[in-house]
């Protein structure tokens, strides 16, 4: 059974956790949850910037390294998804390249052919490009199929230059904690509102015909 003044007493002890000022306090810990969660979302594009740094630089090893140091921070921080991911455009750039010359080596049975189109092409175009490899494709396909010279040349698979990397929905970290932290009082304020409330219909529904 219940008794009036103790229901009133349970009342006023919820109400004396004021709730306007968890409400405050909700606010200024999101606000440092939104801070560390952009943190986290800065430090893998400056890591991204220093894959993409590396890759231009033509160090293969310098930019395996700014991989995986990419790959570490991303699995491990929350909210530094990669949208569309790192392309290793320069890479992929300098291995066709390789390729090509290859293709076009003394020691290739075709390699007069392939002088023969890079000499059509490299007038046209200041800097190596897609531009430039479109162009060398399509001289090439101009040649006899029986030659097969486009498939003589061994390029690489695009896709394999591409690197994406996961982040977990929850980390560790400063943000992580930040969220639980909101999540927390977030979850008290919802309690303390319905106990309150539900206190109140029951001392109004019992004590109604007093």
């Amino acid at each position: 059974m219940f008794d009036k003044k103790q229901t009133r007493q349970r009342i006023k002890k919820l109400q004396s956790l004021r709730t306007w000022q968890l409400v405050v306090l909700l606010i200024l810990i999101s606000f440092v949850t939104a801070t560390f969660l952009r943190l986290n979302n800065i430090g893998m594009i400056e890591r991204r910037a220093a894959v993409l740094t590396a890759d231009s630089g033509g160090d293969n090893t310098i930019t395996q390294n700014r991989l995986y140091d990419l790959q570490r921070y991303v699995s491990a921080h929350m909210n530094t998804d990669m949208g569309k991911g790192v392309y290793l455009e320069a890479t992929y750039k300098r291995d066709v390249e390789a390729a090509y010359a290859v293709a076009s080596s003394d020691t290739n049975p075709n390699g007069n052919i392939y002088k023969i189109v890079q000499q059509i092409c490299m007038p046209r175009f200041s800097y190596w490009s897609l531009a430039y490899l479109q162009c060398t494709t399509d001289e090439l396909a101009k040649y006899p199929a029986s030659s097969d010279l486009i498939n003589d040349v061994k390029l690489p698979r695009a896709d394999s230059y591409l690197h994406v990397y996961s982040s977990p929905l929850w980390s560790s970290d400063f943000a992580g904690w930040s969220m639980v932290i909101c999540v927390v009082i977030l979850i008290i304020i919802i309690v303390r509102l319905t106990s309150v409330g539900i206190l109140k219909l029951v001392l109004s529904r019992k004590y109604k015909s007093i």
